[in-house]
């Protein structure tokens, strides 16, 4: 049994989450940034199973797809070819900047801590996982 990850991919930088070996519960792993991202999982994979991945796929209100889409398209094609054997899932990830803010809101963090954006990219990732989690469930 392997651990499923989540990426809220960003031009800048990229939130990622992981579940535990049971695929249980969805726990923010760290922001890193976009262009080292292949390295983070490279190692990630090396330290831990890891049997699928879960990508955000970036829709607006309006259902039309982000610009950032032709960068995550190409990532994902770099990750097949390194990972072969791990599967790529893509979920909607309309609300979960938003989701991601309230919930740091309500967290206690300080005012400095809640505008970090690193982290709420890595609260992001966690929601997106969460939500295919319980997609899988029903």
């Amino acid at each position: 049994m392997g651990q499923i990850i989540a990426i809220d991919y960003g031009k800048a930088r990229c939130g990622v989450a992981a579940t535990d070996d049971m695929k249980i519960i969805a726990s923010g792993l760290d922001t890193v940034e976009t262009r080292f991202l292949m390295d983070f999982l490279k190692k990630y994979t090396v330290e831990n199973s890891v049997e699928a991945i879960v990508v955000g796929l970036p829709v607006d209100l309006k259902g039309n797809i982000s610009e950032v889409e032709t960068d995550i398209l190409g990532f994902i094609e770099n990750f097949n070819k390194e990972f072969p054997q791990i599967e790529v899932h893509r979920l909607d990830e309309r609300f979960t900047s938003k989701m991601a803010s309230f919930f740091i809101s309500q967290s206690g963090k300080s005012k400095k801590q809640r505008q970090q954006k690193g982290l709420i990219d890595k609260v992001s990732a966690t929601i997106i996982l969460q939500n295919f989690l319980e997609q899988k469930i029903r």
